[in-house]
């Protein structure tokens, strides 16, 4: 499965005024509450909350993928935003985070669900790729360079 074959441009939000992990993954879960295949959009963000308290989903090098699992959707979703000003996200390396990709899947897709971690987590441990998308003006601009990047690194 391809990122950019479940990212939609209404799932991408450039330059959202949050002002803290908190506000940038409400902002984020209320984008997808146009999702056909998303049920129940509070058990959507339960999910996403309680998976952030865990551990922070603040990988690094500006960079965030707050996950979850849940059955009160349909089909696996996801959303990607950029924020105006890089937020504190309780990253592992204590920087603050300006890239944020949400991914949320069905209980029972727990294999899709890693590979496209793991997918999105290599993409994005490209410092060239990550400078891209900070530049980008649009929410096709983002999607596109989602194609590209991910057509570079797997398919040849």
């Amino acid at each position: 499965m391809h990122i950019s074959s479940i990212l939609e441009e209404k799932f991408i939000a450039i330059k959202i005024p949050a002002s803290s992990k908190e506000e940038a993954l409400d902002a984020m879960v209320d984008m997808l509450a146009s999702s056909p295949k998303v049920r129940d959009l509070e058990r959507v963000r339960a999910a996403i909350m309680e998976r952030e308290k865990l551990m922070s989903t603040g990988v690094g090098h500006g960079f965030a993928i707050p996950h979850g699992k849940t059955d009160a959707l349909d089909d696996i979703i996801a959303a990607f935003a950029i924020t105006a000003e890089p937020i504190d996200f309780d990253a592992l390396d204590n920087q603050p985070v300006q890239l944020i990709f949400m991914l949320v899947g069905k209980e029972s897709h727990v294999g899709t669900h890693l590979k496209l971690l793991s997918r999105i987590s290599r993409l994005m441990n490209n410092e060239s790729f990550r400078q891209q998308l900070l530049n980008a003006d649009t929410p096709a601009d983002v999607l596109s360079l989602f194609e590209q990047e991910e057509h570079r690194y797997f398919e040849t």
